[in-house]
């Protein structure tokens, strides 16, 4: 059974950094591309950044690229998402997505 458990989530300040972390099971992480997509309230899913089995290309969404980074662990089956810069607009729950399999998301909230 696939398995998708994010973490890292929080309330933090305007300018500030997180870094999410999407623990994997059940498949195999290695050979899977992997996304992040997110939901703000009251809106749809949005798709943030996405990357190739073996971490070597990744793609952002324009309202991200240049603050988040993605990256992968494929030893640790582990996703990351680096967010530096946070605006209230990145506000949302945050999810790892396995073609359209999701976990439970973790929320980010950015306010002052």
């Amino acid at each position: 059974e696939v398995q998708l458990v994010e973490s890292g989530g929080g309330l933090v300040q305007p300018g500030g950094s997180l870094r999410l972390s999407c623990a994997a099971s059940g498949f195999t992480f290695s050979w899977s591309r992997m996304s992040w997509v997110r939901q703000a309230p009251g809106k749809g899913l949005e798709w943030v950044s996405s990357i190739n089995n073996n971490g070597g290309s990744t793609t952002y969404a324009d309202s991200v690229r240049g603050r988040f980074t993605i990256s992968r662990d494929n030893a640790k089956n582990t996703l990351y998402l680096q967010m530096n810069s946070l605006l209230p607009e990145d506000t949302a729950v945050y999810y790892c997505d396995l073609g359209g399999i999701r976990g439970q998301g973790t929320q980010v909230t950015v306010s002052s």
